[in-house]
């Protein structure tokens, strides 16, 4: 897909296109047809059919448009045309697509889901016709690739619009390296890129100067600002967010010696954060995360035999460290893991484990008109973010690497019901913006809303229920990705 500015929609008839007043009955969908290689005939006569099936067919290419159909042309035709309009500047929300799209849909007396074999393909070299499907959420991205120094590039770009609290920006960087993630060769040159789904300008000019010169001036540029390195440290600290840091850097707050002696008031998180910054600051190794995983274990099933704990987070994805450890725990029965977090934590604390904690009730009430609609990430069951010692002296996993026998290790509690847990599983397991393109995905192509709750379809205007992750990709028409592959 090749994005570009926000969108306006329209509704109605039709006040662009050949004036005809054909009635337009799907106002989400704008098409334009490419006239190249296509002549003005065959054009006129595929406009005109679409209209008759209510389709909103406009004559002069704009930012209306959603839907682009051509025929006979590559995606980097299409592209370089784009280029020539001058209007490829956001570059997310528009469908690249081959006229049998458009005949299909007519075919079918609508806009019909966009398949692989309707989208136009790229030539990637050492890979002809390779296929980047345009949502993270039906593509398989390992944690290993071979594009890491451009992917590394453009993740400290979207860390610096995310300390910044530019989330679009943010989001677009990663979308951009999540596409580098899945290509079957390492990129040689940043034409090859052109016209896969998510890769814009800004991110291409980044990936060219690198590919060309070893090194972006902009990341450069970006990793020695002062702004970035006190942003970033300050964020370093438990329980302080972009807008806190960026507070403390307007008043002339740039590390943590200037915070200690500024006199400001931290709350409790922000006082543990400061006190345990090394350690939080520090990876979790795999090994770690399995002696905290033995830890919340015997705590959650000395309370509550049968409940079940499952580690989430990066380290199910298959990675080898992380900056937290997350855990998510539910018991077969309904209603039995009430009170199971508080018992646990009492436990935990009475064992000389417990360092900080902070908890939250279950705040998730069904409603028949099914959950909020806007994409969040946010959820509502019970959870304690907490700070556990670990004990380092069974099994010191560098001798030189720690002077204290124990190291701080932030971990997540979340507590679902049974009901709920598939869908908590699929939400806490990762990663941010896989979560985000399968809401993405629930919204545009299902008319659903897919929570860490629930799963909403809004055509047959009830909840769908699962098991399982599975059967979610199942209701979403989509091919199940194991774990290991959702590192977009």
């Amino acid at each position: 897909m090749v994005p570009l500015k926000r969108r306006k929609r329209s509704c109605g008839t039709d006040s662009t296109g050949s004036g005809s007043g054909t009635e337009v009955k799907f106002p989400e969908v704008v098409v334009f047809l490419l006239e190249r290689k296509m002549g003005r005939s065959r054009r006129d006569f595929l406009s005109g059919l679409a209209r008759t099936k209510g389709l909103r067919v406009d004559d002069k290419f704009s930012d209306d448009v959603t839907h682009l159909v051509s025929e006979n042309n590559s995606a980097e035709d299409v592209t370089a045309w784009l280029h020539l309009q001058g209007g490829a500047a956001d570059q997310t929300s528009l469908w690249i697509l081959d006229v049998s799209w458009l005949t299909d849909s007519v075919r079918e007396g609508g806009p019909i889901q966009i398949q692989e074999r309707h989208r136009l393909q790229v030539d990637l070299q050492g890979c002809a016709s390779f296929v980047v499907p345009a949502y993270a959420c039906q593509r398989l991205t390992p944690v290993d690739h071979q594009n890491r120094r451009l992917t590394d590039s453009l993740v400290l770009l979207a860390e610096n619009a995310e300390l910044n609290q530019d989330e679009g920006r943010a989001v677009a960087f990663r979308r951009a390296a999540a596409v580098l993630k899945v290509l079957p060769a390492e990129v040689t040159c940043a034409k090859y890129l052109r016209g896969l789904p998510g890769v814009g300008e800004h991110s291409l000019r980044v990936i060219k100067e690198v590919l060309e010169s070893g090194k972006s001036s902009e990341v450069e540029k970006t990793r020695a600002s002062e702004q970035f390195r006190a942003l970033k440290l300050l964020t370093g600290i438990f329980g302080v967010g972009p807008k806190t840091a960026d507070r403390w850097f307007r008043a002339g707050i740039h590390d943590l010696e200037q915070l200690q002696a500024s006199g400001e008031v931290l709350n409790r998180a922000q006082r543990a954060g400061l006190l345990y910054y090394q350690d939080l600051n520090h990876p979790v190794s795999r090994e770690e995360a399995d002696a905290v995983e033995a830890i919340v274990q015997e705590a959650v099933l000395t309370v509550c035999p049968g409940a079940q704990v499952t580690m989430a987070g990066g380290f199910r994805r298959g990675k080898q460290s992380g900056h937290d450890v997350d855990f998510l725990v539910t018991h077969p029965e309904e209603g039995e893991e009430e009170g199971l977090l508080d018992r646990a934590l009492v436990w935990l604390e009475s064992k000389g484990f417990l360092l900080y904690h902070k908890t939250s009730k279950n705040s998730y009430l069904e409603s028949a008109a099914g959950p909020a609609q806007s994409s969040t990430s946010m959820d509502h069951f019970e959870r304690c973010f907490s700070i556990l010692k670990l004990d380092l002296r069974p099994e010191p996993q560098s001798a030189s690497a720690w002077l204290n026998p124990w190291r701080a290790v932030r971990v997540d509690l979340v507590v679902s019901p049974a009901s709920q847990f598939a869908f908590a599983l699929l939400g806490w397991t990762g990663s941010k913006l896989f979560e985000r393109e399968l809401r993405r995905w629930a919204a545009r192509e299902r008319s659903m809303s897919l929570s860490s709750h629930a799963l909403y379809c809004h055509t047959q205007r009830k909840h769908l229920h699962a098991a399982t992750e599975q059967e979610i990709f199942s209701h979403l028409s989509l091919d199940f990705v194991p774990p290991t592959e959702r590192n977009a």
